[in-house]
């Protein structure tokens, strides 16, 4: 699920697969270490809702299914898996060819051979070295990419003239390779940090000056979060793209010659000769000063990929809608399925089974269908779509939001993904829902299942744009991403500890599988919830509305 601030969606295959995803939460979240491991004792799982969801959690995030990583036999047995028991509910095939979507996507493997990343200057070069200082990006137009030019420090390469903020004043990009910190000024409200962070806002804004090339830089508060050694673990992982009728990458920035990242560690390499320290930048940062300036000398990038087509598949059943003059309007819910498969070994384990993410939103979504299903149906149709990709980009929901499968419209987007609830709750975390009226919708909702709302606790993560529902929301759809609880049921556990701990230490790890202490019956109460959220939507007389105003409904909205 929903990742790490700094990944690149361009790079190597490990970060294209979590460019979307959930950051481990900041040093300040809490003490992780007063958290119980996943050694501790699962709770009871008293009843049958429970008893249901977990039973498809442990399906789901079986070594059978391989860490279900799409385009992989793995993912498709649990794609066959979802239909059946979508079957078994009595949900209806909604896929173009019956319950699947078929999903065209291009891989492009990141090859060692060939990797450079020198830095020219006069006479002098110096070479950063292959993985302990930078991984070079896969090419998913061709297999290898050579690349020198000059190069400009563009801050975080954030255009937000609304706010008078341009960190590309006075700069000349083109024909010139792009470095950059990920992230957005910690001066902007959580909105405009959410959509400025996205690297497909900060790569769409270089490519339109004239860039021929990208380097990401981390900085010490990205690897404070995702440790570089954490990215060189998933470092041969594939990455991957839609793919067009024409064969080609959809979004693949061919302009963009060659990309890289960079370690916190070796930027002063970069900015030697410039008047300035990375330690300084890393500061300004922070601050929301930062200012671009032209490097010294020259960038020669190089790398090698193996760019192959594949296909892969979202799974898609539907409730029809009782109302004739409504049943072409579409509450869709989304969780994705897909998982990152198999990779480096921890104690002895390859396999990441991924059951909180996101076996256990996939699940609760079809408690959530067994519930609608069970009647009667409200006036408008419900769509369940289990999601592929995700992690390599949020590829099968950006498919299926461009390109639904149903006649008529989708009106909103209940998503779910990686509920981290490993210890009891009273509420849950309704992610986006201020930008829309879904906000009434949950209150209601809320209210009726007994569960309280909280606001986002890690707002500087911007996790809105970073899952599925964001493919959505720039379909123009309101959306609400729906996430486990903070304020405890027990005063012995604390949830937001219990969520730092599992994300710096379980999150694409092995160790995120059907041994930690999940709480059944709070998904249970997720899955009351989010049935409640779609029979409201479903009958009410108006369409979910972007609220007058709002960013996201102003750039991506339209009128329904």
């Amino acid at each position: 699920m929903i990742r790490r601030p700094i990944a690149v969606l361009l790079l190597s295959a490990c970060l294209a697969g979590s460019a979307c995803q959930r950051a481990p939460s900041p040093a300040d979240a809490g003490d992780a270490a007063a958290v119980p491991a996943p050694s501790t004792p699962r709770p009871a799982n008293d009843t049958a809702a429970g008893q249901r969801i977990e039973a498809d959690v442990r399906a789901l995030a079986d070594d059978a299914m391989d860490g279900r990583e799409a385009g992989t036999s793995g993912y498709d047995r649990a794609a066959e898996y979802v239909a059946r028991r979508y079957a078994e509910l009595g949900l209806a095939p909604a896929g173009d060819a019956g319950w699947f979507q078929a999903v065209p996507l291009l891989r492009a493997t990141l090859l060692a051979d060939g990797a450079r990343f020198e830095i020219r200057r006069g006479s002098e070069s110096r070479a950063l070295a292959f993985r302990d200082q930078f991984l070079p990006g896969v090419n998913f137009h061709a297999p290898e990419s050579s690349l020198e030019a000059p190069a400009v420090f563009v801050g975080q390469a954030v255009h937000a003239p609304e706010v008078g903020h341009d960190d590309f004043a006075g700069l000349e990009l083109e024909g010139k390779i792009a470095v950059m910190f990920g992230g957005a000024p910690g001066t902007f409200d959580d909105t405009r940090r959410a959509f400025h962070a996205s690297q497909r806002e900060k790569l769409r804004n270089v490519v339109a000056r004239g860039a021929v090339g990208a380097v990401f830089v981390n900085t010490v508060d990205d690897e404070a979060r995702a440790p570089w050694a954490r990215t060189l673990q998933h470092a041969g992982k594939p990455a991957m793209r839609l793919r067009d009728d024409a064969g080609r990458a959809i979004d693949g920035w061919p302009q963009l010659r060659a990309t890289a990242l960079v370690s916190a560690a070796a930027a002063d390499a970069l900015f030697e000769g410039s008047g300035q320290t990375a330690a300084a930048l890393f500061e300004a940062a922070r601050s929301g000063q930062l200012n671009g300036f032209d490097l010294p000398g020259t960038l020669h990038l190089a790398g090698r990929s193996r760019i192959e087509p594949l296909s892969s598949r979202n799974v898609v059943g539907r409730i029809a809608g009782a109302d004739p003059a409504l049943a072409a309007e579409h509450v869709g819910y989304t969780a994705h399925l897909d998982h990152i498969g198999s990779g480096a070994p921890v104690e002895g384990d390859a396999i990441y089974n991924g059951a909180l993410d996101n076996a256990l939103g996939v699940a609760i979504m079809l408690e959530a269908a067994r519930e609608l299903a069970a009647g009667p149906a409200p006036k408008r149709s419900l769509l369940f779509v289990a999601l592929t990709a995700e992690e390599k980009g949020l590829l099968g929901a950006e498919w299926f939001a461009q390109r639904p499968t149903v006649e008529g419209t989708l009106v909103a987007n209940i998503n779910l993904d990686m509920p981290v609830l490993t210890a009891p709750t009273t509420d849950v975390v309704p992610i986006g829902v201020a930008h829309s009226t879904l906000a009434a919708t949950l209150e209601q909702a809320a209210g009726e299942v007994g569960v309280a709302l909280s606001p986002d606790p890690f707002p500087e993560e911007v996790v809105f744009v970073r899952s599925d529902q964001y493919a959505f929301v720039r379909a123009g759809i309101p959306a609400v991403y729906l996430m486990g609880g903070v304020v405890g049921a027990n005063p012995q556990q604390d949830p937001k500890l219990a969520t730092t701990w599992f994300l710096r230490n379980c999150y694409h790890q092995p160790c995120d599988d059907i041994d930690l202490p999940i709480h059944y019956g709070d998904a249970a109460r997720m899955a009351r919830l989010n049935a409640r959220i779609g029979q409201l939507v479903g009958n009410d007389a108006q369409r979910p509305r972007w609220n007058a105003g709002d960013f996201f409904g102003e750039r991506f909205g339209r009128k329904n």
